[in-house]
C-alpha cells in the first residue's frame, strides 16, 4: 500500500508540475511575466511560511548556514524563474519543459566548479550529450539569437542554470532549517525580488489581470505546483532519496507536451524531441550508478 502510495505521490508531483508550464502560457496572456512569476510565490510563500508557523518547528531561520541557504534559494531556485515566464512569452510550454530536464546535468557542472565534486569520464560523456540534446532543442542560429522563439529559449536556458546554481547553494550551506520553512522564506525573497524586477522595467497590470483565468492561473500555480508540489517533493526526497526525485524532471516535459500540443494546440518540432531523448541519454550515463542501485533495490539515500 505504501508503494502504491508513494508511486501516486510521485505522479501527482509530476502532474502538478507538468501543468504548470500550459498554465504558465495561458496566465501570460492576461498577465506581465515578471509580476505573474511574483505572484505566484507570494501566494506559495504565504502558505508554506503559514504551514510552518502553526507547526512551530523551528521556522525561524537562525545561523550563517540558514540565511546563506534562504539567500541563494531566493535569489537563484526562486528569482531566477522569472525568465521562464519571461521566456513562455514566445516558447511553447511543452518545449519548456523540456529544457528543465538539463537541471539534473547543470547541477553536476556547477558541484564540479563550486563543491570540487569529481565528475567521472562516463560523467563527463554524459554531461556532453546532454548540452548536445539541449543545443538541439534550442536550435540557436548564431546570425540571428533575437529572431524567432531563439531568445525565448535562451532566456529558458539561464533559468535552468539559475534553478542549478541555487540547488547547490542551498546543498553548499547545509542548511539546520526544516525544509518547508527553508522554501517559504526563499519563495518570499524571491518574490520580493521579482516584484522589485516587474517595478524596475515597468511592469503594471492591465485590467485583464483580475479576470478569472488570470486570477485561477496564479491560484493553481501558488497552491499546487508550488506550495502543495514542494510538500510532496520533500515527501519523495526524504524517504526515497533526492535521485528518485529527480526522475520526475522526465515525467514532467510528458505531461507539460501532451497538454500543450492536444488542448493548447502549440507545434514541437521532431528535433526538440530529439534533443529530449539526447539529455535523457546523458542523465543515464551522469547517474548510472545510483540508477543501478534503484533497479538493484538499493535506497540511494543509504549510498556510501
Amino acid at each position: 500500500m505504501s508503494r502504491l502510495r508513494d508511486a501516486g505521490l510521485f505522479c501527482t508531483l509530476a502532474t502538478f508540475w507538468g501543468l504548470s508550464f500550459p498554465v504558465i502560457t495561458v496566465g501570460l496572456e492576461y498577465l506581465p511575466p515578471l509580476l505573474f512569476a511574483a505572484l505566484r510565490y507570494d501566494v506559495a510563500a504565504v502558505l508554506l511560511l503559514g504551514y510552518a508557523v502553526v507547526r512551530g518547528d523551528g521556522w525561524r531561520p537562525v545561523g550563517r548556514n540558514n540565511h546563506l541557504a534562504i539567500a541563494g534559494g531566493g535569489l537563484f531556485l526562486v528569482a531566477g524563474n522569472g525568465f521562464l515566464f519571461l521566456g513562455q512569452q514566445t516558447v511553447p510550454s511543452g518545449v519548456a519543459a523540456i529544457l528543465q530536464a538539463l537541471v539534473p546535468i547543470a547541477t553536476a557542472v556547477w558541484a564540479l566548479f563550486l563543491l570540487g565534486e569529481r565528475l567521472s569520464v562516463t560523467g563527463a560523456v554524459g554531461v556532453g550529450i546532454g548540452f548536445l540534446g539541449i543545443s538541439l532543442v534550442v536550435q540557436p542560429d548564431p546570425t540571428n539569437l533575437l529572431g524567432g522563439d531563439t531568445a525565448g529559449r535562451l532566456l529558458i536556458v539561464g533559468q535552468v542554470i539559475s534553478v542549478a546554481l541555487g540547488g547547490v547553494i542551498v546543498q553548499h550551506a547545509e542548511p539546520s532549517i526544516n525544509r518547508v520553512p527553508l522554501t517559504g522564506w526563499s519563495m518570499l525573497l524571491g518574490a520580493v525580488v521579482l516584484h522589485v524586477a516587474s517595478l524596475g522595467i515597468g511592469e503594471l497590470p492591465a485590467t485583464s489581470a483580475f479576470l478569472p483565468t488570470a486570477v485561477g492561473s496564479v491560484l493553481y500555480l501558488g497552491v499546487f505546483s508550488t506550495a502543495i508540489a514542494f510538500y510532496i517533493y520533500f515527501y519523495i526526497i526524504e524517504v526515497h532519496g533526492a535521485f528518485e526525485v529527480s526522475l520526475v524532471t522526465y515525467l514532467v516535459p510528458v505531461v507539460a507536451t501532451l497538454v500543450s500540443v492536444f488542448v493548447l494546440q502549440e507545434t514541437i518540432s521532431v528535433l526538440t524531441y530529439a534533443g529530449f531523448g539526447l539529455v535523457a541519454v546523458g542523465f543515464v550515463f551522469l547517474k548510472r550508478d545510483a540508477l543501478a542501485d534503484v533497479i538493484d533495490g538499493v535506497p540511494v539515500a543509504v549510498r556510501p
